[in-house]
């Protein structure tokens, strides 16, 4: 049977087994839909509320379908919205003290119907399931990830880029020291991968005119430690060689340290070629690879 037929019928199996082909979701009076948007305002917010805006991206709604939803929720008494005081342009979305009730409630039921689902199973059947299920979200929240260009100052970029500078820091022997804030590269392109509104990976191309010909060097790439395993950095690399491909690049160059194991067996797999250190390459750098691209 092919992914796809499994995937087809594993979410038939699914949905009408924990309610979503009801009209009110586990017995709350609400779509799930909207049940869904409930606690995902409790989940993101806590006591100081998230941004309509961090709810699209978490969600990925558009604008019309969350406003409906929240207008809903709003007619409930379950949430408020009000502008951020710290910016008027936003509106931030927090629990009324029914809104935390109705949430709890939604927790209480979810996890009385996972009880309901599991009980039959025996203790190493339930082994298997929670195994199973862990690496099926992993792949498919690695499969719908967004990726898109991101400015310098984009704030999930800089929070994406501000873990990769702690991860290496703490993972370099001699730890990554730098001369002040860490700005991009002149000419440099990033890209930010996101999921449920989070950063999980992180990479660079720029220009690298000390080389012969039309060279690009890849930079900063991070994947979030949860995410290792899933092929999320293997498929931010080929984006990253199609950009510089777009830009007129025929060669890409990259740097790593010996103890990223893990990105040097990822870089010889992919068909990069092992070179002596080139020009502009990070001081912090004890490998050095290229790659021809078309």
């Amino acid at each position: 049977m092919s992914t796809t037929a499994v995937l087809r019928r594993f979410n038939r199996t699914y949905t009408q087994r924990i309610g979503v082909l009801e009209e009110s979701f586990l017995g709350t009076g609400r779509p799930l839909a909207v049940s869904r948007l409930l606690f995902e305002i409790g989940a993101a917010g806590g006591e100081h509320g998230v941004t309509v805006r961090d709810l699209r991206e978490r969600l990925d709604l558009d604008s019309g379908h969350l406003s409906r939803m929240l207008r809903r929720l709003e007619a409930d008494g379950l949430v408020a919205t009000a502008a951020d005081p710290a910016d008027q342009r936003r509106r931030v979305v927090r629990l009324t003290e029914a809104g935390r009730a109705a949430r709890q409630d939604l927790d209480d039921r979810s996890e009385e119907l996972a009880a309901r689902i599991v009980a039959p199973l025996t203790d190493r059947q339930r082994e298997r399931l929670t195994e199973a299920l862990a690496t099926a979200d992993l792949l498919v929240r690695a499969a719908t990830i967004h990726l898109r260009e991101v400015p310098p100052e984009d704030p999930l970029g800089r929070e994406a880029l501000g873990n990769y500078l702690r991860e290496i820091d703490e993972r370099f022997s001699t730890g990554y020291r730098t001369s002040g804030p860490v700005a991009a590269e002149q000419g440099s392109t990033y890209v930010l991968a996101t999921s449920d509104g989070e950063p999980v990976a992180y990479g660079g191309i720029r220009p690298a005119p000390a080389l012969p010909g039309a060279a690009f060097e890849i930079k900063r790439m991070w994947v979030h430690g949860d995410w290792r395993g899933a092929g999320l950095g293997s498929r931010m690399l080929r984006h990253l060689e199609q950009l510089a491909a777009e830009r007129g690049a025929t060669s890409i160059v990259l740097d790593t340290n010996e103890v990223l194991t893990e990105a040097i067996a990822m870089y010889e797999r992919t068909g990069y070629r092992s070179v002596e250190r080139y020009p502009g390459s990070d001081p912090h750098a004890t490998h050095f690879f290229a790659k021809q691209v078309g």
